[in-house]
């Protein structure tokens, strides 16, 4: 089971409406309501879903994710707040982030993509359940407004693009992204123009920045022997399927270790690399099969298959039916 760090659910909490029994809330998610914020304190994963969910229930707001984010300092962060904002730019930061969001979370990972003019912080984390989507509002709103605290200039997307549907209202969305916002989108991600990423952040410092990324490193070799790593590998793996299977040294470097490494880490765990590409792929289709109107050759194309036919053989041995009686059972 992943985890999560409590301080989300403190924010959340905190951006909730008179009358919510927040003490009773914050327990029902393992949070002690008395002891201090800390965000070293972790709680499962599905806790935290499950919170959200009730949150949504009793406060309703659609733009609660939204405030949840917008209230986030890189100084609640600890460690790994001073290391983003000491960093020389916003390229730097969001490094940091891609290196160490394993310290608040192993259930998601982030990735800065160069695709022309333009740059993506893309946010990955899998599953459709309501709570899941509101972190991930909560999560790329949280980056925008840590983002505009550290630089020297005000920091504009081009444009914000969610993977979940859109919710009742998207004003809401737009007027705090100040941009365009997509939902139903390939990816959760924030669209930069490439340059924007190289401005210089206030205040950047080489130096302090390798002191923080020395402390980070103490704490991931302190984390529970690779806790998550299976899950971590499965996001990387989902992440790139549409331009093929990813090589194993490509998805290590995105976890900042080789590929040895992770082959030995798997090893020890008695977990394949291939095992887990093909749980990937499996998790994808279904999701794709059940939650779209995909076609069968496009859900082939985003799960790696070069072609329809090579697809349904997989998942016939995967599911033991055809991707086509999956559908319609599912419907």
């Amino acid at each position: 089971m992943g985890q999560i760090t409590s301080l989300f659910a403190w924010k959340f909490i905190r951006q909730t409406r008179g009358g919510i029994d927040r003490a009773a809330l914050l327990r029902s998610a393992g949070v002690d309501p008395d002891a201090p914020v800390d965000p070293k304190a972790m709680i499962p994963a599905e806790a935290y879903y499950g919170l959200l969910e009730r949150l949504d229930q009793e406060d309703g707001a659609v733009d609660l994710p939204l405030r949840t984010g917008g209230s986030m300092r890189c100084d609640d962060y600890g460690a790994f707040g001073l290391a983003f904002k000491s960093a020389v730019d916003l390229r730097g930061s969001y490094a940091r982030a891609e290196r160490y969001a394993r310290v608040l979370t192993s259930v998601s990972t982030y990735e800065v993509v160069l695709e022309g003019d333009e740059a993506l912080m893309r946010h990955h984390r899998e599953g459709t359940r309501r709570g899941l989507r509101m972190s991930n509002e909560a999560t790329l709103a949280s980056v925008l407004t840590i983002s505009g605290e550290v630089s020297t200039q005000p920091v504009q997307p081009l444009r914000v693009t969610f993977r979940h549907p859109a919710p009742a209202r998207t004003d809401l969305h737009e007027a705090f992204f100040g941009c365009p916002v997509a939902f139903e989108a390939p990816h959760d991600a924030l669209v930069f123009r490439r340059g924007d990423l190289a401005v210089p952040n206030k205040l950047g410092d080489a130096t302090i920045a390798r002191f923080f990324d020395t402390h980070l490193e103490g704490e991931l070799a302190a984390l529970a022997d690779d806790a998550g790593l299976e899950q971590r590998v499965r996001i990387q793996v989902s992440s790139a399927l549409s331009e093929g299977v990813p090589k194993i040294s490509a998805t290590a470097k995105r976890l900042g270790m080789s590929g040895r490494t992770l082959q030995r880490r798997l090893a020890d765990r008695g977990v394949t690399y291939q095992s887990l590409v093909d749980e990937a792929r499996r998790q994808l289709a279904e999701k794709l099969l059940r939650d779209t109107g995909y076609s069968l050759a496009e859900i082939a194309y985003l799960t790696g298959f070069s072609e329809q036919s090579a697809f349904t053989r997989a998942f016939k041995r995967w599911a033991g039916q055809t991707p086509r009686s999956y559908r319609l059972a599912a419907g």
